[in-house]
């Protein structure tokens, strides 16, 4: 890991401040916007189009990368999301917000898709899984740093829109000055859904609905935290806790999906975190039940990402792994898109704490369909050993799922025993 952070320590660095001033943004917006009367559904659709702007990039900026190369592409990207990030104080509207988030969306994808295609670059067979795993780190570590700065500053000034800004040009500094010449940059089409479906239905209907849990974690958490009249230190707290539970708990649950039939792991944890859910949703009114609560869903949701792409590939041959992470994240993106639309519907009707309903019945949904599969599918139908589990955030682009399927199918190669 030593190894890994010295040869690409400037690399994490613009990347860990990327991720503050995402971050930042994201929770930022949520308080921002119900100070100033937004209702939820208008805040649910400025949260919704964040999402739509990052699968659009994720489809869009490979080619664009192509065309005008890495640096062309990082800076115009990062002058965007600097001018947005200063916008939306001076323009308090939701349908400017709106239009924001879709341009700030698209710009995000962008750069973190250029920077990934740097960081692999660097990165030798030996060293990509460790740098994967270290990039996860940073991107959590990034995530909840910024919900301190947003604890100690005053969301009806000027100066926590100014901040991101600020840090999202520095990130580009240690990026641009020393990173390796411009890589060269292929991507692999996704594998049609139909495809997918066939491989592993339970992947693509857990795909979906994690893409709705996550969006809610990251766009409409602060939303519920004002709505239940938590303070800007509570809310911070709230959102920190669902990812440092994300981190702790990732690497506990890929050794034992190592060790273990996959699909019921993918159960249990469904069934957690629905339970998790539903202990917020049952007995509202307490801190310290929001925390747990935040704590087993953010500690469950997120793992399950990464274990439902190994699980996938459990049935796929290598050649289809790399196209299959594609389609698997357009499946992802879909579920986003669509996830704060509804919470912000259910938070509208039923009060804020449709915000946990919302949660509990994606994660109930997953592990009642897994059950369903148990029934259709015979582990016995797995050709080979099982791929070794690979840590992967949710909020992965194709550079970082193309990564992770290289570190499956080497993984495979070496133990294979018809490996040279």
């Amino acid at each position: 890991m030593f190894q890994v952070l010295s040869g690409s320590w400037a690399l994490f660095l613009g990347l860990f401040l990327l991720m503050v001033g995402n971050g930042l943004q994201g929770t930022l917006l949520g308080l921002r916007g119900d100070q100033e009367g937004f209702s939820t559904f208008a805040l649910s659709i400025v949260m919704s189009a964040y999402f739509l702007g990052f699968l659009f990039s994720s489809r869009l900026t490979p080619g664009l990368i192509r065309r005008v190369g890495h640096v062309r592409v990082f800076a115009a990207f990062g002058s965007l999301i600097s001018a947005v990030l200063i916008m939306y104080p001076t323009l308090v509207e939701p349908w400017a917000w709106a239009i924001g988030r879709v341009i700030i969306g698209f710009c995000f994808c962008g750069v973190y898709i250029t920077a990934e295609s740097w960081l692999n670059d660097a990165s030798t067979n030996e060293t990509r899984g460790k740098a994967l795993s270290l990039y996860m780190i940073v991107q959590m570590a990034g995530i909840v740093f910024a919900q301190w700065i947003v604890s100690q500053g005053d969301i009806s000034g000027y100066v926590l829109f100014i901040i991101p800004s600020i840090l999202v040009s520095l990130a580009f500094a240690p990026i641009l000055l020393s990173v390796r010449p411009t890589p060269a940059f292929a991507s692999t089409k996704p594998m049609k859904v139909s495809g997918l479906i066939a491989a592993s239905p339970l992947a693509c209907v857990g795909m979906f609905m994690l893409g709705g849990v996550f969006s809610a974690q990251f766009g409409m958490s602060a939303v519920y935290g004002n709505r239940v009249g938590l303070s800007v230190g509570e809310i911070s707290l709230f959102v920190s806790v669902i990812y440092i539970a994300a981190l702790f708990l990732q690497y506990p649950i890929g050794w034992l999906s190592d060790r273990m039939d996959r699909r019921v792991l993918i159960i249990w944890l469904s069934l957690i975190g629905g339970a998790g859910s539903l202990i917020a949703f049952l007995m509202p009114g307490s801190f310290a039940l929001i925390l747990i609560s935040g704590a087993i869903v953010g500690g469950t949701s997120n793992p399950l990402y990464a274990l439902l792409i190994a699980y996938t590939n459990d049935y796929l041959e290598k050649d289809d792994m790399a196209a299959a992470s594609g389609g698997l994240l357009f499946i992802n993106g879909l579920g986003a898109i669509m996830g704060p639309l509804i919470v912000g519907g259910m938070m509208d009707r039923i009060g804020a704490n449709g915000f946990w309903l919302f949660t509990a019945l994606l994660m109930l949904a997953v592990g009642a369909y897994g059950l369903y599969r148990s029934t259709q599918r015979s582990r016995s139908d797995l050709e080979g050993e099982p791929v070794h589990y690979v840590p992967v955030s949710a909020s992965s682009t194709p550079i970082v799922a193309a990564v992770a399927q290289e570190v499956y199918i080497e993984t495979e190669e070496e133990e294979s025993p018809n490996a040279a």
